[in-house]
């Protein structure tokens, strides 16, 4: 996986191989199966390329079909599906061996002026105060958390706690979990650099708030997690290089699915994404499965 920012803005820097078709790269990685963010943030990439730089993402919408091969490139088929005075969608279908694995659909519009409101950010300690993925997983008993801390370097996440351990009891919500996250290192001024970043993050811890009252996390071998959909509804602009918090909510786990809501506030109490997404919770019938697969999570 990218082991800095610019090694991120590399992988998401896809190629134009013809109208409206494009290839992505696979990055260096010992994971099984392609990160479902990486897929997406390329996808909307894609999507972003075909429209006018007047319009900006307010949504995406997709599902996860087949698990993503590391070892040969991604390709993304757009379809212009709208292009209208306010609003333009695009449709991106990822393809690998001739295979759908992945669907999104984005809707963009053009800035205009409207009413406005937002949720109150959580009253939460600063970054500096929580834990760093590398320290959780040592806290843990993880022993490969030197490997997992490399992995995702790109990345600077910190953990703040969740319903289980750390944060105050909230009987309303069984499952919550909260973290600080931002690219590690410096993005550029391109809005899509941003966006595309934070899609890529955003499938990475999302799934973990649905297992908080059932005493497991993402990487227990004796689960087969897997994102099976992703939606994002950007609010505001904001950079993805700053700190924003993850306030994360699982109202739901049933049938072997997980249901997370995820709201994004920057450092100054602004509310600028809202994260959505399902994802399979199921029990192994081999307990013997690498502990790799166990972290296909979102």
């Amino acid at each position: 996986m990218p082991a800095s920012a610019s090694e991120l803005v590399e992988l998401l820097d896809i190629e134009d191989i013809d109208r409206n078709l494009f290839r992505g790269r696979q990055p260096q990685t010992d994971r099984q199966r392609v990160f479902g963010g990486q897929v997406a943030a390329q996808a909307l990439i894609a999507a972003i390329r075909t429209v006018d730089p007047d319009f900006h993402v307010h949504s995406l919408h997709s599902y996860f079909l087949r698990p993503g091969d590391t070892a040969v490139p991604i390709v993304y088929d757009v379809e212009a599906m709208r292009d209208g005075r306010s609003f333009a969608t695009r449709r991106v279908v990822a393809r690998q061996h001739g295979r759908p694995i992945y669907y999104l659909t984005a809707n963009m519009q053009r800035p205009e002026e409207g009413f406005e409101h937002q949720d109150v950010m959580p009253d939460v300690v600063p970054p500096e105060q929580g834990l760093s993925f590398h320290d959780l997983m040592r806290s843990r008993g993880g022993a490969d958390s030197e490997a997992f801390a490399k992995e995702w370097a790109a990345l600077d996440v910190r953990y703040l706690g969740n319903s289980a351990r750390g944060l105050p009891e909230d009987p309303m919500h069984p499952a919550r979990a909260q973290l600080w996250i931002k690219v590690n290192g410096d993005l550029s001024d391109d809005p899509a650099e941003h966006l595309a970043a934070f899609t890529y993050a955003s499938d990475l811890t999302l799934l973990g708030a649905t297992l908080v009252p059932h005493g497991m996390d993402i990487s227990n071998p004796r689960l087969q997690p897997a994102s099976l959909d992703h939606t994002i509804w950007f609010h505001r602009p904001f950079r993805a290089d700053r700190w924003w918090l993850y306030d994360q909510v699982s109202p739901s786990a049933s049938g072997a699915r997980g249901l997370a809501l995820g709201r994004v506030f920057t450092q100054d109490g602004t509310l600028v994404a809202t994260v959505a997404q399902e994802g399979l919770i199921r029990y192994r019938s081999d307990a013997g499965t690498s502990g790799d697969e166990a972290l296909r999570a979102g």
